[in-house]
């Protein structure tokens, strides 16, 4: 096993298969990350259609079009309790962390996505934080919320979670606009069940 960096991240290599085996949580550099409810029910929140569509293409004291074109009316999410809950911890996530910060995120009504930014450049902390310790104290914290407060005993979460370490600009931008248009593709979306 060797030490490789790339990108200012690090990785640990195995020089017989050349592949990369173990990312280096707790380097620099962004992190995508997806936390799914357990079985994956729909308990964050429900998806609606916006009633209140923006266009720049609508005369809105004749409410007529102006020119042909489409009207934008994005869904929304409207959050369940322990929806709040995520989202509230989500706002908090980087407050027990230094230099990590929550650079965008969604969520969805059985899972959340995540970009998470860690920059150790600066004044080291003596063990840094590993993405998989924070989504481990974010679950929990959201867990011990959710028993406390609305009395939810049963598991919230599923074991694990995915996460995909940002390689370049493209990935980012990719990564962030699939994020800003996840609530439009529901129906669609990978983790969407029918329950």
């Amino acid at each position: 096993m060797q030490r490789v960096i790339i990108n200012d991240i690090n990785y640990t290599t195995n020089s017989k298969i050349k592949s990369f085996v173990r990312f280096d949580y707790s380097s620099n550099g962004v992190c995508y990350i997806t936390i799914c409810s357990k079985d994956k029910a729909h308990i964050f929140g429900e998806v609606v259609k916006n009633d209140s569509c923006i266009s720049n293409n609508i005369d809105m004291a004749n409410k007529t079009p102006l020119t042909v074109g489409a009207t934008l009316c994005r869904p929304s999410i409207i959050l369940s309790d322990i929806g709040k809950i995520v989202n509230k911890e989500i706002e908090r996530f980087s407050e027990p962390y230094q230099n990590v910060l929550v650079e965008k995120y969604v969520i969805m009504p059985n899972h959340i996505h995540m970009l998470i930014a860690i920059d150790n450049k600066c004044e080291r902390q003596s063990v840094a934080p590993t993405v998989s310790n924070m989504v481990m104290q974010f679950n929990r914290v959201v867990s011990i919320r959710a028993r406390k407060e609305l009395n939810i005993s049963e598991s919230i979460w599923q074991k694990s979670f995915y996460d995909h370490i940002v390689r370049d600009e493209k990935d980012h931008k990719n990564i962030w606009d699939y994020i800003d248009v996840n609530l439009d593709k529901w129906l669609e979306d990978e983790y969407y069940n029918n329950m």
